[in-house]
């Protein structure tokens, strides 16, 4: 019996719910088709990526990292883990943890990475996209993370003065390809010690580009949501979808800046009260810019030479930290003072809207929305 008869000598409610069963079949068929054929746009687009030199398989990743056995660390979007290539390169591996916001991370790291290249940022050797794996592979910088290294209370991990000015101007020379010697401007957004990694000659590279952001040459600023990590956010921040600038990773840089100096987190709940928070502290010195070095402990152990360098940097850091971001000098212009041609802005205004903010260290990250991709592949 041919199709058309059997369906004539079926009832029309059983015509109607075969028709519909058929439909939701193919629906469903479609459906499935769709997710499948977005996944291999987002692997061809990673593909694409110029700047990548290697796309390893999640097999080769797991052979390299034995079995993700060596973790180094862990952040806000995923942990990372110590490998070894086989001709013997040393590498770490990230390997995103979280879906949704974890992908637009890797898509915004990757692309922004990939075309990157300046001695002051971390160099991404490789990628990994298959399934639902998101992995980065970047040289191992085998001093790690600055946050293990500045802090007086991390034992025998003290650096000398010397050092931390290195770190300094190593830190501001990557900020300032980011910021104006890219064909496009890059703003970091998430600018602290965690994300500062150290080679083994104690050389600075900036890490993390999973919050970066990229605007037109043309655009002085762009409007976005809140990101990045409590304790080193701008003012500005507070501001509904307020306008950004480059000045939230100078204000950013300024913390940092403090947090080597003094040899201690900028909020520190075991300080006594009165040392808390140190732009408390500072604003509380800033009336006699002289006595700005006291927020700094046991100066006995410096010369009279680096406590006049320590009385600079402070008033490089209370310039990158005023709250007015126009106000803020760009980080070519902090280059050129950490540099001796220029000298800092004698009219600082030391009252900061943070100072009475307490704001708990830690890596946690703050983005009310998921950081878009966005495209940083161009040559540079």
């Amino acid at each position: 019996m041919s199709l058309l008869k059997l369906l004539m000598h079926l009832s029309p409610f059983l015509v109607a719910h075969l028709f519909v069963s058929v439909i939701f079949i193919l629906k469903a068929r479609w459906h499935g088709k769709s997710e499948q054929d977005q996944q291999d746009v987002e692997d061809d687009h990673i593909k694409h990526v110029p700047g990548m030199p290697v796309r390893f398989s999640y097999q080769e990743l797991c052979v390299a990292t034995d079995n993700f056995n060596e973790r180094l660390g862990r952040g806000g979007f995923g942990s990372v883990f110590k490998g070894k290539l086989g001709d013997g390169t040393q590498i770490a591996v990230k390997r995103l943890e979280k879906r949704g916001q974890g992908m637009s991370a890797f898509l915004a790291e990757a692309e922004a990475i990939g075309s990157l290249h300046h001695f002051n940022l971390v160099r991404l050797i490789g990628f990994c996209a298959e399934k639902s794996s998101r992995l980065l592979v970047f040289e191992y910088l085998s001093n790690g993370s600055l946050d293990n290294w500045i802090f007086t209370n991390v034992q025998g991990s003290f650096l000398d003065w010397q050092t931390r000015k290195e770190i300094i101007l190593d830190i501001a020379k990557g900020l300032a390809y980011l910021h104006e010697y890219c064909r496009h401007t890059i703003i970091h957004l998430d600018v602290k010690p965690q994300n500062i990694l150290l080679d083994s000659s104690f050389h600075a590279k900036i890490a993390d580009f999973g919050l970066s952001k990229l605007i037109n040459r043309d655009m002085s600023q762009v409007q976005i949501s809140m990101r990045g990590t409590p304790g080193y956010l701008a003012p500005e921040w507070r501001q509904p979808l307020g306008r950004i600038t480059v000045k939230v990773d100078i204000y950013s840089f300024g913390i940092v800046l403090l947090e080597i100096v003094c040899a201690r987190r900028n909020v520190d709940q075991s300080q006594p009260e009165s040392a808390f928070h140190l732009l408390t502290m500072l604003q509380k010195k800033g009336d006699h810019e002289d006595g700005v070095i006291d927020i700094v402990e046991n100066l006995d152990e410096y010369t009279r030479s680096d406590r006049e360098e320590i009385t600079r940097m402070i008033k490089v850091a209370a310039w990158c930290l005023q709250d007015d971001p126009e106000r803020r000098p760009l980080v070519s212009t902090v280059l050129k003072v950490l540099e001796g041609v220029m000298e800092v802005d004698s009219n600082i205004i030391y009252r900061f809207s943070h100072a009475m903010i307490s704001s708990p260290p830690g890596n946690n990250h703050i983005s009310s929305a998921p950081p878009p991709a966005s495209v940083l592949s161009n040559p540079r």
